[in-house]
């Protein structure tokens, strides 16, 4: 089973506790022999989830959007990005090399062509620029890969 992941960054702590205990559920309720995860392994539901597979034994492949994707990612976030990088099974790139919005979607749309389902830690408003997780799972919806939305009872979004 190939599962994605697309979700919101920079969830306040109480609801990120909250939806990595989710993700850890849902990981653990699928073969470990059998789950592959993708990711574009940003920091937050990204991360959590690929060290969620991984920490279950599954495997793990990463969409890298751009070139210079690491660069925009959060200075903190970078050891742990390297580490869950390291441990990719396989590594896609979209060719570009701007890490910007256009990079972002282009990355989810190669992320949803993998998977045989999309998990998105959502909370069902609009994206806020393009390619975020409201567009993420409107293309996932269009082109037939099925959504679980992951947004506990108590989670906000600052």
């Amino acid at each position: 089973m190939r599962i994605g992941i697309t979700g919101h960054r920079g969830l306040p702590e109480g609801t990120a506790t909250l939806v990595q205990s989710e993700i850890s559920r849902i990981v653990s309720s699928y073969q470990p022999v059998e789950l592959i995860g993708v990711s574009c392994i940003a920091d937050g539901p990204d991360a959590w989830f690929a060290r969620a597979v991984l920490d279950h034994g599954g495997h793990l492949e990463v969409v890298i959007p751009a070139e210079d994707y690491r660069s925009v990612l959060p200075d903190w976030h970078h050891a742990t990005y390297d580490a869950l990088l390291s441990r990719a099974s396989e590594i896609h790139m979209t060719g570009l090399t701007a890490a910007d919005n256009h990079a972002f979607m282009a990355a989810s749309e190669i992320l949803v062509g993998l998977v045989d389902e999309l998990i998105a830690v959502w909370d069902g408003q609009l994206a806020r620029g393009y390619g975020g997780t409201a567009d993420v799972v409107r293309y996932a919806e269009n082109v037939g890969v099925p959504v679980r939305v992951v947004w506990p009872d108590g989670a906000a979004r600052d």
